[in-house]
């Protein structure tokens, strides 16, 4: 019963503290990383130089006078040889340590019989002692639920999953540091907002007690990202949450990772080639185009011009979106779902914007940014008569966005793109398994 083994477990630390030993000591004494140990492994072992080691007990074997532990750190994993013979308290140590354990060994690096890489150990202690078992094969792989939950366990014993978190944060880094070398600048703009505003999207709303007044969790920062445009820097971007009050799945959260970005003197023509070149290494392949009007017609057989505008977006995400697998760039939208673009100047019916899709899934949304003022007002006032005629999702009017874009914006191209998704596509795996943290339902 597991009820037992975290008693024993407690047991064991009482026995650490009768022995005056600290068993979650502030600090411990680690010469290197796991992963340093075993990269300079032959040098290390011939120089027979004492190092200091750290890091999780994964498995331990008790053979009587010898006691094999494997360790990690996080970086890597060594075997641990304990013995009788070179510590003083190995009976102690023997009657205290756990599987889950923390433990600090100090020693040299040497090979066994069946030339397993080890480190011999000359002084060993406890330095965090683990009150629950780690269990010995993942008991959540059957319940992805459980998983989640316990996303921690899921990290600790899934390589698979670790794996594709770092792969997730090596995207974010790369995608980072290509920015900053176009000159883009990162700012942060905020997540509490008066006005909801930047995406048709449903906000979660929420109270302020100090200024009494109801704020909203952004659902996109793309009007103050505008505002900065206005302000005079003409390349910025945020990488940051937002957050939706919508529908709940294995493929959507309501918070979720967006890269934005603004880029003055662009349009979205400049910017569906740089688009390209920011996601080539990721999204490889040939990258094809097509507009929504050719899209609707091809795939669902119907024009997009006799369509009321708020049938648009939902008949072409149902009948026309899932046909689109290969990498593609989709076109020139209609102005009915774009209250944010330029207008087309050839068809004002139609707006300069596009969407890649990959898989059938969106993975970016980009803009020929409307600077007009007057029309971004007609449009905003538009958006909100269909708030107060019942469409929360809906962009509200901003007062204070069209006041910034009157003093003047340049022209510029905007896209966001989803990081979720864009990992998502890449491992193959659904967005909420590349999630460190997904949004569960409460437990029963």
């Amino acid at each position: 019963m597991l009820e037992d083994i975290i008693e024993a477990r407690r047991k064991k630390l009482e026995i650490l503290r009768e022995e005056g030993i600290n068993p979650y000591p502030a600090r411990v004494k680690r010469t290197m990383s796991v992963a340093e140990a075993v990269a300079g492994f032959a040098k290390l072992s011939r120089e027979k130089k004492k190092l200091y080691l750290s890091g999780r007990v994964m498995s331990l074997r008790d053979q009587g006078g010898v006691i094999f532990a494997d360790i990690d750190d996080g970086t890597g994993k060594i075997q641990a040889v304990l013995t009788k013979k070179n510590l003083k308290d190995f009976k102690l140590l023997k009657e205290v340590f756990d599987t889950g354990d923390f433990m600090e060994v100090g020693g040299v690096l040497f090979k066994t019989k069946k030339g397993e890489k080890s480190i011999e150990a000359k002084s060993s202690r406890m330095a965090g002692k683990a009150l629950r078992p780690v269990p010995s094969s993942w008991f959540g792989l059957d319940d992805v639920e459980e998983r989640f939950r316990k996303r921690y366990l899921d990290i600790m014993l899934n390589q698979d999953v670790k794996n594709d978190l770092v792969l997730r944060s090596e995207i974010i880094s790369g995608i980072r540091e290509t920015l900053n070398c176009e000159g883009f600048m990162e700012v942060e703009t905020p997540m509490l907002q008066p006005i909801p505003g930047g995406a048709l999207a449903r906000p979660f709303a929420t109270h302020h007690n100090a200024l009494d007044a109801d704020f909203y969790l952004r659902v996109a920062p793309e009007l103050y990202l505008k505002r900065l445009l206005v302000a005079g820097f003409p390349k910025v971007f945020e990488i940051g949450r937002n957050f939706r009050n919508e529908g709940m799945d294995r493929e959507h959260n309501p918070e979720f990772t967006m890269i934005e970005l603004y880029w003055a003197y662009q349009d979205y023509e400049g910017l569906m080639k740089f688009t390209e070149k920011l996601l080539k290494k990721f999204i490889p392949g040939k990258y094809g185009r097509i507009t929504y009007s050719e899209a609707m017609k091809k795939y669902a057989g119907r024009d997009v011009t006799k369509i009321p505008g708020e049938k648009i977006d939902e008949i072409f995400k149902k009948e026309v979106r899932p046909k689109l697998v290969k990498p593609v760039f989709l076109t020139d939208h209609p102005k009915a779902i774009s209250p944010l673009a330029k207008i087309d100047e050839k068809d004002p019916r139609f707006v300069e914007r596009f969407q890649l899709i990959v898989k059938g899934t969106e993975v970016a949304n980009a803009f020929s940014e409307l600077n007009d003022p007057i029309d971004q007002r007609e449009r905003m006032e538009e958006q909100e008569r269909r708030y107060r005629a019942g469409d929360p999702e809906t962009t509200r009017f901003d007062e204070d966005f069209i006041e910034a874009i009157e003093y003047g914006m340049p022209p510029a191209a905007g896209i966001g793109i989803g990081i979720d998704r864009l990992v998502s596509l890449i491992t193959g795996k659904p967005v909420k398994e590349i999630i460190i943290f997904p949004t569960l339902r409460p437990k029963k």
